[in-house]
């Protein structure tokens, strides 16, 4: 068992230095290591008209196939995926898995699949609350390339540990479906992704460490970017590394109103309690990028069905004292940290009475993370989509129609506010 190390101030549990960000080199590989390519930040299940993004997570699957659509950010020899039951109330069997290249949709490219083996076993039973890693297979992928994973369950799988807003196609078919290549049984799709939390690939990397995590909340989940274009900024930014020769997988760590210390019922476990299992224990993290905050600023004064009734305002001091935890967690495990501050928050109909203490909460934290020193780099996500003329509002063309998160354009632009060297 692993000796771990409690960072008691803000909850953060880590493991004692020694890992680089999970399992890092592919057993018996001759020095290949293992990536992550793709992944998600799993939260627990909701009912479909959250943010009006529709999904099976409640109702689970019974006797269903379920084929996601994923692009990965590096491309390698050899591939796995992972699977989690985290918000499982049961133990979850899944009865097959299937990867292979896409053929578009919920088409796979002829000749492409590969069974997935969990221990050898062609099935596997997933406990409550754990992960499943599935055994490597042998697939050539490309940097960019869309691949499907297919999974199938014939029995209830009750609710589903997911992720909400993935904006990619994921589509289910009754009956087992694992082998088809077609899309014709595959005739209802969602744009979330269930059970699967990341999708490794092996190859003899350059670098000891190939993994880039970008923890974050909508600006980082991509809200407000166009669905199926990998529209938001960490597939811009994905792009700017492959075309830069740097052979560094972006995984998105992104939930939609996610809050760096307050865990939410809709939106995710905070930011602290999160940290370990979306950034420290994927293979080879190198660089963490830390994009939390603006909800507990945006939402310090709100109440409601998604806020526990614990929640209470937050102080500047409060945010900043959890980046230190986080920063040091990161640090523990030789993880770079690079803060992003908080983009602009004026003109979301959210928080009309409490504009002027948002704004000046926003710009005390923001003045921290760009002057305090305490992360290793700073990304500027306020000054790459803030209106000039109004500071606190961001850019009329860099926003989405809702007044709040970016658009395609806004994404580009905090793509392109990084210096790739930092990272």
């Amino acid at each position: 068992m692993a000796v771990v190390t409690v960072m008691a101030l803000m909850g953060v549990v880590v493991p004692a230095a020694g890992g680089a960000g999970g399992e890092a080199y592919a057993a018996g590989d001759g020095g290949s290591r293992w990536a992550q390519a793709w992944g998600a930040a799993v939260q627990q299940p909701l009912e479909g008209d959250v943010d009006d993004v529709p999904n099976w997570s409640r109702q689970g699957f019974r006797h269903q196939s379920v084929r996601q659509v994923l692009r990965v950010g590096v491309g390698g020899d050899r591939v796995r995926i992972r699977l989690s039951n985290r918000y499982g109330k049961k133990p979850l069997r899944v009865d097959g898995a299937v990867i292979a290249r896409s053929g578009g949709g919920a088409q796979a490219w002829p000749g492409t699949a590969r069974k997935v083996s969990f221990r050898h076993a062609g099935s596997t039973v997933i406990p409550a609350g754990g992960e499943a890693v599935g055994d490597p297979v042998t697939l050539s992928t490309s940097p960019l390339e869309n691949l499907v994973v297919t999974l199938y369950f014939a029995g209830e799988t009750g609710p589903a540990t997911f992720h909400r807003v993935g904006l990619v196609g994921s589509y289910r078919a009754a009956g087992n479906h694992l082998n088809d290549v077609l899309a014709k049984a595959y005739r209802e799709s969602s744009q979330s992704s269930y059970f699967l939390s990341g999708v490794d690939v092996s190859g003899p990397f350059r670098a000891s460490r190939n993994t880039v995590v970008a923890l974050g909340d909508s600006a980082t989940d991509g809200v407000g970017a166009t669905a199926e274009a990998n529209g938001r900024y960490t597939d811009v930014l994905g792009e700017r590394l492959i075309a830069g020769r740097r052979n560094l997988g972006v995984v998105n760590a992104g939930i939609a109103g996610n809050m760096l210390l307050t865990s939410s019922s809709c939106f995710g476990e905070k930011g602290i309690a999160r940290f370990r299992r979306d950034v420290l224990d994927r293979p080879g993290v190198r660089t963490v990028i830390v994009e939390l905050g603006a909800n507990d600023v945006g939402a310090n004064w709100s109440t409601g069905p998604c806020f526990p009734s614990s929640h209470k305002p937050v102080s500047a001091r409060q945010i900043t004292e959890g980046y230190r935890a986080l920063i040091r967690a990161a640090h523990g495990r030789g993880i770079k940290a690079i803060g992003a501050t908080l983009v602009p928050l004026s003109g979301y109909p959210g928080y009309p009475d409490h504009a002027a203490k948002v704004e000046r909460l926003r710009t005390q934290v923001n003045h921290w993370i760009r002057t305090s020193g305490a992360f290793d780099a700073v990304v500027d996500f306020d000054k790459a989509l803030a209106d000039p003329a109004h500071p606190e509002r961001p850019r009329p063309g860099y926003v989405y129609e809702d007044g709040l998160h970016p658009n395609d354009a806004g994404y580009q632009a905090i793509a392109n506010a990084f210096e790739l060297s930092v990272l």
